[in-house]
Order: C-alpha cells, then structure tokens, then sequence
C-alpha cells in the first residue's frame, strides 16, 4: 500500500517517450488502428512506413492499457465531457499510468518481498529490500509516467515469483498454473521491451531446473505450460506486427523517424559494452545508478550470502544474470544515456534483481551496518522524491541534475516543474511543498497502521519464547 500510494501520488506527464504509446492506444481505441497519424505530431518516437506513422514502441504496454482507456473514454462521452479535450486525455493518461505502471509496479514490491522470504530472508529483511527497490531507487520515478520499465520490470519480478515458487511441488494444477504464469509475465514483458527476451528465457530456464528436481513428467508439465503461454503473447506480436508493418521482423524501430543513426548501428544500436560508458552508468553525475541509490553498493554481498543456501542458488544465478544483463546491455547501446531521465533508465528493469541481494545482508549485517544500509536508502529515497515531486526529466546538458537543477526547484516549491504533470495535492489547490503534505500524512497513517497491526504479532512472539 505505501508502495501504490506514493506511486499514485504523483503523474509525471506526458513525454515523446510516453505519447508514443499512448497515441497508439488512442488510434487503437478512438479510430481502431494502428497508425497514429492523427497524433503523430506530439512525439519524436515514431516510426514511418508505407506514408503513415506508428509508434515505434513494443505494443505490449499499450495493448495492456487498451480496455481500461476503452472503458473510461466511454463513460467520460456517457457523462457528456470531450473526450478528447486536453484534460480528458490527462485523465486517461494518468488511467493508464495507474493500470499499467502503477498497480503493477507495488504488486511487484509485494512478490519481492515474498521471493526474499522464499530464499530464506528474514521478514524484516524481505520489507527492507522491497521498499529499496520502490523508492529508494529511480525506479520510484519511472513509476510515475507512461513509460514501460517500471511495467517490463514487474513482469518479469512475477516470472520471476511464480519460477521460484516452482521449487516446491504441490500438485500437477499447481504446476500448470504457475508455468503459465511465468510464461505468460515473461513473454508480456518481452513484447512491451524487446531487450526483455533474454531475462525471459533465463526465467523459463530457471523454472525447468526446478521442475526437473521432480521427474520428467513434471518437466514436461511445466515446459508446456511455460511454453503454451508465450506463444500467446509471442501471437499477440505476430497478429501486430503483420497489421502494422507486414513482417514480424520488419519491427516499427527500424523505421524511426528521428534516430536513424542509432538503427543502423550495430543491431538496432546495440553493438558491445563500453567501459566508460559502464562507468558513467554506474558512477556518473549524470546518469549514475550508485549516486542515485547508494544502498546498492552493498547488494552484491547479499548474493554470496543467498549462493552459500543450495536450494537458493539457481534462483540467486538467475537475478544476478538478468541484472548483469541489463547493465551489460545499457552499456551496448548507442543512446544508452537515454534522453533526458533521472538516472538510467534502460538498466532499470534489472533493478528489482539487484535489490534482491539487499535481503540477505541485511539479515546478517551487524546493526551499525544495519544503520548504513537505512542511511543509504534515504539519501536515494529522498532523491527519488525530489525527482518525482519537479520532474523526472531533468535536461541532459545539466552536469548535476540533482545538485543543480531539481534540489533548487524542490528547495524553492517549484513543484512540478513540468507543465503537463501533477501531484494530487496539486488537485485539490495545494502549491509547492505544502502539496507534498497529504502524502507525509498518508505514510504516517499507513505506517501507524503497520504497527498497532504489529502488536498482536510481537505479542505471539514473546508469550512462545
């Protein structure tokens, strides 16, 4: 809850990154195509093809936001208001942010919690490494917008749930149901952000491995399962790409309209990693990931802690693989530094991987380092706020984004400082920090609850010992 609350908070506007997809899911719902030619103009993320324009994004995210969009559209014209007037399409930008980003995005908080438990963390440990991953990270900012990290993330962390889950066999059902799921989230993920497919076959291996551990039947059980379902989406893409481009392998990126440079680089600009580009992604004042969240220099100790566990260790291979793999795969790309974001937004689905490590050495940390670990985590949750308070978009010449440009904006009550984004205290009148106050409450109120909840627990606890 605190999760989906301090996400939902907050609305970070429209970008060319976002409108791309959310032009289609309008030309989808308002004219049912798949072109946006009619929209086409608010963004530089397009693709052109046979004379008409289409975003040239993975559908996955945009397809996903299509029936709650459809649905609210409808009662919006019922309700007689324009659908199409400019704050009609806020509303239903910000609908789909909360659909698709949102909600999944604290759901994933919550599998995360419950996989550290799984590998054998402490409960305190488990809370403590899902809110790192949701504030205390730029994850905290991309779940405030339209864009599809923070979506292709939570996909895969619930691939990644029901793979784990799989080590643990109750029944052939039980089975079915979760090797679908893993299919399922991972392949969604993969046709939301194509750089996602190899994260998706290292969660379908991992989920074999560990239903191998029950016999041949129950490999081929799941196999199928994870099989079955990401041929559904995997469908999904085909039935899409042959509406909008003709060929499956004619992908929307490779008719760019703006960045025709990085397509013909390398494959679609991906081509080897690059020491210092490594280094501006993890240390950079720019784009830097450690600046950003500190508390991360300390989660890989947590994986030599979880690989010392037998029963952890494919689980822990696997979240290390995908994390190194993400970072390994920002530092390939040409435009790896991404426009102008907070922090590096390509690596970012790799981030609730990473937080897995936070698990396990807090459980084992010493309390002074325990001390540490909470510091670090609120210089980079504070961050977080600030970004997401002014603008999660701060301009790529600015050295410092942080020192420079948002802390003076947030210090000064310049909230938002984009023109198109909000807070919900902003709605109801509030201006500058003071719209900051119903969030402060809301965490207080939650964090009360949390605690007189607590009690009856701690209670139990003593009167066993």
């Amino acid at each position: 809850m605190v999760v989906f609350v301090s996400y939902a908070y907050f609305y970070a506007g429209t970008s060319a990154n976002s409108n791309s997809r959310f032009d289609l899911v309008r030309a989808i719902v308002e004219q049912h195509t798949l072109c946006i030619d009619s929209y086409q103009q608010n963004t530089g993320d397009k693709a052109l093809w046979n004379g008409h324009y289409y975003s040239d994004k993975a559908p996955g995210q945009a397809l996903a936001a299509v029936p709650v969009v459809a649905a609210a559209r409808a009662v919006l014209i019922a309700a007689g208001a324009n659908p199409t007037s400019r704050r009609s399409l806020w509303f239903l930008n910000y609908l789909a942010t909360l659909t698709t980003v949102v909600v999944p995005g604290a759901l994933a908080a919550g599998c995360l919690y419950f996989i550290c438990l799984w590998l054998g963390c402490s409960a305190n440990g488990a809370f403590f490494a899902a809110l790192c991953y949701a504030l205390a990270t730029p994850m905290w900012a991309y779940g405030t917008g339209f864009l599809s990290h923070a979506f292709t993330a939570s996909c895969l962390v619930f691939a990644f749930a029901a793979a784990v889950a799989l080590r643990r066999f109750r029944s052939p059902r039980h089975d079915i149901w979760l090797g679908s799921a893993v299919g399922f989230f991972a392949g969604w993920a993969t046709i939301s952000e194509f750089p996602a497919a190899i994260p998706a076959v290292i969660l379908a291996v991992l989920a074999a491995v560990h239903a191998r551990a029950g016999g041949a039947d129950r490999l081929r059980r799941v196999v199928l399962a994870v099989t079955g379902a990401a041929s559904l989406c995997f469908a999904v893409l085909w039935a899409y790409q042959v509406a909008a481009f003709g060929s499956l392998f004619n992908l929307g990126y490779s008719h760019h309209a703006t960045f025709s440079q990085t397509v013909h680089t390398g494959f679609f600009g991906v081509t080897y990693p690059k020491l210092n580009v490594l280094l501006h992604l993890l240390i950079g004042t720019r784009r830097g990931l450690l600046p950003l969240a500190p508390v991360l220099i300390l989660a890989p100790f947590g994986f030599v802690t979880l690989w010392k566990q037998r029963e952890a260790r494919s689980s822990t291979l696997a979240a290390a693989a995908i994390a190194l793999y993400f970072l390994l795969f920002n530092a390939s790309f040409l435009d790896w530094y991404a426009g102008w974001i907070y922090g590096p937004r390509y690596l970012s689905p790799g981030l609730p991987f990473i937080c897995l490590g936070l698990a396990p050495f807090w459980m084992t940390a010493r309390p002074w380092l325990r001390g540490v670990l909470l510091g670090f985590a609120l210089i980079g949750a504070a961050q977080s706020l600030i970004a997401v308070s002014t603008t999660i978009s701060p301009p790529d010449a600015i050295k410092y984004p942080v020192r420079d440009y948002l802390w003076p904006a947030f210090r000064s009550g310049r909230i938002p400082l984009n023109e198109n984004g909000f807070n919900l205290g902003t709605l109801v009148g509030l201006r500058g920090l003071t719209s900051l106050v119903p969030l402060l409450a809301g965490w207080a109120v939650l964090l009360l609850l949390g605690v007189a909840l607590n009690k009856p627990q701690r209670a139990q606890r003593r009167n066993t010992d």
